[in-house]
């Protein structure tokens, strides 16, 4: 089932997990699930590796189980695993929460001598006030990196725990003076109750062995891509699981903790 809801800057279209008919618009970004739903515990894989990217290039996510961190960049799924090494992600795997989009770079900055994510996400809010607060963007940041902090997390299996909980084997690394790519989102403040509002970043070296969810950084120097997107698409779980999670539930706090925090052990 399909439903179809018009707004002036958005298109929201909530589909289920196995409705792939039509081509991906390239001005979409596509959601798997809510972040809501993953922050309650629900870790199964609802689309796989190779029907993501028909929505898409560019994004980030997680795995079924939870079981490590995406970074999804130029076509290619990596995860990122509890060590923060990485590979590339077999077709079949499935995942439980992604936002992609094809990326289309609509205007750039180039960094220099950012000292910490603050600093970082106060430049680019710079450039989304004067392009549309109420926009979707998805970044791309290449840059000297002096330092950067990454984390990532062991799978879990059934019964599931909260993400908060499942977190705590979550393993943190910070890498200096090294080159690569964060895969951001930008969510305006109306998907509070689908995402998290805001900035996320998922970090993967240029090397392609190294990455994660992005904890801190500080950028020597580097450009930052953006893709503005006024388009977005949910795909939603067809299990019953999915439907007796309360998904009413405030649940910021812990959204914040796991988002943003660095989780205490």
């Amino acid at each position: 089932m399909k439903k179809i809801i018009s707004a002036a800057l958005m298109s929201l279209i909530v589909a289920t997990s196995t409705s792939f008919a039509a081509p991906a618009d390239k001005e979409t970004i596509n959601q798997v699930a809510l972040l809501q739903s993953l922050t309650l515990g629900h870790f199964d894989g609802s689309i796989s590796a190779k029907n993501l990217k028909e929505l898409g290039d560019t994004g980030i996510g997680t795995f079924d189980g939870l079981d490590g961190e995406m970074i999804f960049l130029d076509g290619v799924i990596y995860r990122a695993n509890q060590d923060c090494k990485i590979n590339v992600v077999d077709d079949a795997v499935t995942i439980p929460f992604s936002n992609v989009t094809f990326f289309e770079k609509d205007f750039s900055v180039r960094l220099k001598n950012i000292s910490g994510k603050i600093v970082l996400e106060s430049k680019l809010n710079e450039l989304i006030k004067k392009n549309g607060e109420n926009n979707f963007y998805m970044v791309k940041i290449t840059a000297n990196y002096d330092e950067i902090l990454v984390r990532s997390e062991k799978g879990s299996k059934k019964p599931y725990p909260t993400l908060v909980k499942a977190l705590e084997t979550q393993k943190e690394i910070t890498k200096k003076n090294i080159n690569g790519t964060i895969v951001g989102l930008y969510c305006p403040a109306f998907m509070s109750s689908l995402n998290s509002v805001g900035w996320h970043f998922h970090f993967i070296s240029a090397d392609k062995t190294f990455g994660g969810h992005v904890l801190e950084m500080k950028i020597k120097s580097g450009e930052a891509e953006f893709d503005k997107t006024d388009k977005f698409s949910m795909i939603l779980p067809e299990n019953k699981d999915f439907q007796k999670l309360d998904l009413g539930k405030d649940l910021s706090a812990d959204i914040k903790k796991a988002e943003n925090d660095t989780i205490s052990k």
